[in-house]
């Protein structure tokens, strides 16, 4: 008997029953057969289409990652400056508050101006009077200067014209000597005489007439003595007059040839003053300075953080008010050693920020550190020991972000990113 060939797609659907016996569904095959055909066809097509999805995913990923090194141990940083007053003063005015955001230039703090406007009127008064008394110091250089050369000269004449009257006048005493040593002698004389005619008169030896002339003579010889005794006063009193003035015209001399001594200590308190003049500029200076330091002003453009002062409280010098986070923020990414292999400086890069998961922002590599973070830590690993382990190492990469502050999205020192930096 010849066997008929099974058509499978006329075969009954078999089902197992909850109690274990087997049904067959008696439903002709020729109804659920062309569905199935069609669905093996849409689940087939599926397939196709997921795999060729994955394939290329799955390709353009690797092509991806290959042109492509990431991190997620990357943050954003920035210079962080502090505000600090360069004087001691009580705080008049604060202009900003936390998070407040400044540009460049723009009045911060005003302290009390008051000490430091007195303190600058001070030091001008100061500069005035040393440029008086500078002025008046250059004007006596100037006149000593004039009268030195011609006042040695005149000084010369003069005690040569002295030492000659004193001479003269000493010859003068001399003679007026003489001649009292003379008149003297002729009054002895003519007084031995009288006493003489005075005797013989009595006996009668000499007439009257004779004594009478020799009492005349007597006369006439002590007032001749009288006179050459005066003439011999006033020629002494002449000596002295004319030594006096002679020392008189030696001490111009002195004073005179002491000139370019004068001169000298005169130039040199006009440089005295000249410098005292300079001193005081600079003390006005420092004055102008510190009443400059009683505004405060901000250094650079950024967002005003940790503010801790205000109106009224007495500051120091030094004292940090508050902080200054600027607008120009940078990424640090902690690649691996292993993920340097391709990246340089001037590479192209994307960052996501954790805070903004809608928005990428857009950068690129501005350089690579040299030398691992490990090793500039605190307390750097030691090697050289019997229990070594290698361990991949990371290497800082500033990423600096090309685009401008977005006043909706800040960006701040500690916020946690992952940069995207294309190596191919």
């Amino acid at each position: 008997m010849s066997q008929r060939p099974i058509d499978t797609e006329s075969l009954a659907l078999e089902a197992v029953s909850p109690n274990g016996s087997v049904s067959t569904d008696s439903r002709s095959a020729s109804g659920p057969a062309p569905r199935r055909r069609g669905r093996n066809r849409v689940v087939l097509a599926v397939g196709v289409v997921v795999g060729l999805a994955l394939l290329t995913f799955g390709i353009r990923y690797v092509l991806y990652a290959r042109a492509h090194e990431s991190t997620d141990d990357a943050f954003i940083d920035g210079h962080i400056v502090g505000v600090s007053p360069k004087v001691a003063s009580n705080v008049a005015h604060v202009y900003v508050d936390d998070n407040t955001h400044v540009k460049a230039g723009d009045l911060l703090v005003e302290l009390d101006p008051r000490d430091f406007e007195s303190r600058l009127a001070q030091a001008r008064a100061n500069l005035a009077a040393a440029v008086q008394q500078h002025r008046a110091a250059s004007w006596n250089v100037r006149v000593v200067e004039r009268t030195a050369g011609a006042g040695v000269e005149q000084a010369e004449a003069a005690v040569l014209t002295g030492e000659r009257q004193v001479d003269g006048s000493r010859s003068r005493l001399e003679q007026a000597r003489a001649q009292v040593v003379a008149a003297e002698a002729e009054a002895t004389r003519a007084a031995a005489d009288v006493q003489r005619y005075e005797s013989l008169l009595k006996y009668g030896a000499v007439s009257r007439q004779e004594r009478d002339n020799a009492v005349a003579t007597n006369d006439k010889a002590a007032a001749d003595l009288d006179a050459v005794q005066r003439a011999r006063q006033a020629a002494e009193d002449s000596l002295r007059q004319q030594q006096a003035q002679l020392a008189q015209e030696r001490a111009r001399l002195a004073s005179a040839q002491a000139a370019p001594d004068q001169m000298a200590q005169s130039r040199a308190q006009a440089d005295q003053l000249g410098a005292q003049i300079a001193q005081y500029e600079a003390a006005v200076r420092q004055a102008e300075l510190d009443l400059s330091y009683t505004r405060l002003y901000a250094p650079e453009s950024g967002r005003v953080t940790r503010k801790s002062v205000e109106p009224g409280a007495y500051v120091q010098v030094g004292q940090t008010l508050f902080s200054i986070v600027p607008d120009r923020v940078w990424v640090v990414a902690n690649f691996k050693e292993t993920q340097l292999r391709h990246m340089r400086p001037g590479q192209v890069a994307t960052v996501r920020v954790d805070a903004y998961p809608d928005r990428i922002f857009h950068g690129h590599v501005d350089s690579i550190q040299a030398g691992s973070g490990a090793r500039f830590s605190l307390l750097p690993p030691e090697n050289a020991t019997g229990n070594y382990v290698k361990v991949v190492q990371r290497v800082p990469v500033k990423i600096v972000i090309d685009e401008t502050a977005d006043p909706q999205r800040v960006l701040g020192p500690g916020m946690s990113v992952v940069p995207d930096v294309r190596v191919r």
